[in-house]
């Protein structure tokens, strides 16, 4: 692997900052406010050997929002991949910087969206998000970017230095009934890992308020075959 001045638009850097990305994902997403990564412009990394071991990458990035916005916010991370004795798997630590983020809030969008799914007799299914022809109503749109921010906190716990995931699609989702005062789906995702092409399914169940944000509450990974023992990371 690489040290120093990285080219922004080499895997390195664009891998170090779609874990960057999850990590904004799970902090800030909704389902009206989705991030994808729209240019890396400066990336270092270095091996680091105080504290705790690994490689260490510092970026300089711009992000979409995808959701109502559409605006570009300006962001810095520091991305570190642990390295340990062990063959087990530790997740990224990330330490990231977006400006403007302090300034965002619930929408009206997003509470009118709560108050109707939240309400008697209200609960949703759907499959196939996006469709064999890549399209998505506008009725399902928030459920798809709901699923991005779930599915982004376990790209982010599974990443590594030779992965790179993005979420390919929903294969279906199913509400759940609750007594508390939250939006609970449950959904089953396609993940894409870009590097080896392989396509990973996971179930998880998610929960949503616009005053407490998104929540994972259960992960299952799914194996294509009864041998399979784990998800990659855990080989």
């Amino acid at each position: 692997m690489a040290t120093g001045d990285l080219v922004p638009t080499h895997f390195p850097a664009r891998r170090a900052a779609q874990v960057a990305l999850h990590h904004l994902n799970t902090h800030h997403g909704s389902p009206f406010r989705v991030f994808g990564l729209q240019r890396v412009h400066t990336a270092t990394a270095e091996d680091q050997v105080v504290g705790t071991a690994g490689r260490k990458y510092s970026l300089d990035f711009s992000v979409t929002d995808y959701g109502s916005s559409g605006s570009v916010l300006r962001c810095s991370a520091e991305v570190l991949f642990p390295r340990t004795e062990t063959h087990t798997h530790t997740p990224p630590e990330v330490h990231l910087r977006c400006e403007d983020l302090t300034h965002i809030s619930s929408s009206p969008e997003e509470l009118a969206f709560y108050q109707k799914h939240t309400a008697p007799h209200s609960a949703i299914s759907a499959h196939d998000l996006p469709d064999s022809q890549g399209n998505i109503s506008q009725d399902m749109q928030p459920f798809w970017h709901l699923a991005r921010v779930a599915a982004s906190f376990i790209m982010l716990r599974e990443s590594s230095e030779n992965t790179e995931y993005n979420m390919a699609q929903v294969a279906n989702l199913t509400q759940q009934e609750t007594s508390e005062k939250q939006l609970m789906l449950k959904y089953h995702v396609l993940l894409h890992d870009i590097v080896s092409q392989e396509i990973i399914h996971w179930k998880l169940l998610c929960s949503w308020s616009p005053e407490g944000g998104v929540s994972v509450r259960e992960t299952e990974w799914l194996p294509k075959c009864p041998h399979d023992t784990g998800p990659p990371t855990a080989h």
